[in-house]
């Protein structure tokens, strides 16, 4: 065997040495490859029914939707019917009303006006004869 010979022969198992230890690297790859594609089956599989869950939960979500909507513009209707009646009322009683205040607090102020007038009145007779019959 030649120099040339036994060099082939070394760099043949240094090559055989280096495809084996490339090869197990490759081999879990290979596994792990084969479980991430098990895992992604399983997700698939598991999400087709969630995805039916969560329509069937918006069509619901939906109906309640319509029908707030409904309630809202019936409140909205409501709410014009009131601010309307409380139009009226208040132009039909309250006119009337204020001015039966006004009346009633006018009547109260003269007639309180006219005490204190008669009180004065009395005051100073009083006042004059205590002068007259003092002095």
């Amino acid at each position: 065997m030649s120099g040339g010979a036994i060099a082939a022969l070394i760099a043949a198992g240094a090559f055989v040495l280096l495809v084996l230890l490339l090869a197990i690297p490759l081999f879990k790859l290979g596994r792990v490859l084969d479980e991430t594609t098990l895992a992604i089956r399983k997700t698939h599989e598991g999400v087709a029914p969630l995805l039916a869950d969560a329509q069937g939960t918006i069509s619901q979500v939906n109906a309640q939707l319509e029908q707030v909507e409904g309630i809202s513009q019936n409140v909205n209707s409501v709410t014009t019917n009131v601010a309307a009646m409380t139009s009226i009322v208040s132009s039909t009683v309250g006119s009337p009303l204020i001015k039966a205040a006004a009346f009633t607090y006018g009547v109260r102020k003269t007639v309180n006006d006219r005490r204190d007038a008669d009180a004065v009145r009395v005051a100073r007779r009083e006042r004059r004869s205590r002068r007259k019959g003092g002095a």
